[in-house]
């Protein structure tokens, strides 16, 4: 009986240890796999001259190069880095999205994550130009929504290496937010607050407040009421040189969305702000969380103001800022 309880405690240890070396290999696997680089938005265009320079360049640049909705001038989805194939080697291998297209025999369509760096994203067309048209024309969206997702993560790692302590944000609006530290609290109410972050010639600012549940409706007036509520805010909330002025620019509707932010039903609104009689103006992003349990609506809005610059990572980084947000 004792040596047979002295071989199963043996074969037990034997498991255990090799169990453990499995883990410690899988582990040091993994940490030997390089770390993807890359800009925010920075997409790697892996494809041959020739077919860059025709159709199928074209037809990549009309999904990935599309406008952005929402900006004052126009910026495309990812700022698109073209190489041909012999050249996708070394560290072009270790960008954080790719599309890799291929031309040849076989049609197919594959998604590689974690191939080469991590994070990873990247995608591989191949076919006729024809086919490879047609699988980017029916994929695009899905793709698109994937490369956004990699970069959003992204976006939050880097937040995360140094955020600023806004612990009223969790005693007076019931939420916690990741908000880098370069931010700063320019306006503290019982129920609102102005934070902001200040760039070359220019501003980040994001609002937050509160309203009451059901003062956006759900039909067809939806966009005019967001609009009324946002400019009756910007005019009492914003200080401009003359009360009123902040406001949904006039010229152009903004893009409605329906989306979902900590599992709560959101309106999310993106257009163009205008102080009236200045000539100024730039992006928004206003974001309507329903928050039932809580008997409200709560309001995140993100603009920016920064005259002759690019700004779609601007936006891009307030947008991500609010999609870091918990409730109580």
């Amino acid at each position: 009986m004792k040596k047979l309880t002295l071989v199963f405690i043996f074969s037990l240890c034997i498991l255990s240890c090799t169990e453990k070396k499995k883990e410690n290999k899988d582990t040091a696997s993994r940490g030997a796999m390089a770390h993807s680089v890359g800009k925010i938005n920075e997409l790697s265009v892996v494809i041959d001259n020739d077919l860059w320079k025709g159709r199928v360049g074209d037809t990549i640049r009309k999904y990935f190069g599309a406008e952005v909705p929402g900006l004052p001038q126009v910026e495309p989805l990812f700022s698109m880095r073209q190489m041909p194939n012999a050249a996708f080697s070394g560290l072009a291998r270790k960008s954080r999205t790719f599309l890799l297209i291929k031309k040849g025999k076989k049609k197919d369509y594959i998604t590689l994550k974690n191939k080469f760096a991590t994070p990873q994203n990247g995608v591989v067309i191949s076919g006729t130009e024809n086919e490879i048209i047609e699988l980017i024309h029916k994929n695009h969206e899905t793709i698109v929504s994937n490369y956004k997702l990699t970069e959003t993560k992204e976006k939050h790692k880097r937040i995360k290496k140094s955020l600023e302590r806004i612990p009223q944000l969790s005693e007076k609006m019931g939420i916690n937010l990741d908000i880098p530290s370069a931010y700063r609290v320019a306006i503290e109410e019982d129920k609102f607050f102005w934070i902001r972050k200040e760039i070359t010639n220019g501003s980040m600012d994001l609002m937050i407040y509160e309203l009451p549940l059901g003062t956006i409706p759900k039909d067809s007036n939806t966009v005019s009421s967001i609009i009324k509520m946002r400019d009756s805010i910007g005019a009492v909330k914003i200080p401009t040189s003359a009360v009123g002025n902040f406001i949904t620019e006039e010229a152009y509707a903004p893009y409605l969305y329906e989306t979902k932010l900590d599992n709560r039903f959101t309106f999310e609104t993106k257009g163009t702000w205008e102080i009236k009689e200045r000539f100024m103006a730039g992006p928004f992003v206003n974001y309507v969380i329903e928050d039932v349990p809580n008997n409200r609506l709560l309001v995140l809005e993100g603009f920016v103001f920064a005259p002759s610059i690019a700004k779609r990572n601007n936006m891009f980084e307030l947008e991500a800022i609010i999609k870091t947000i918990k409730f109580n």
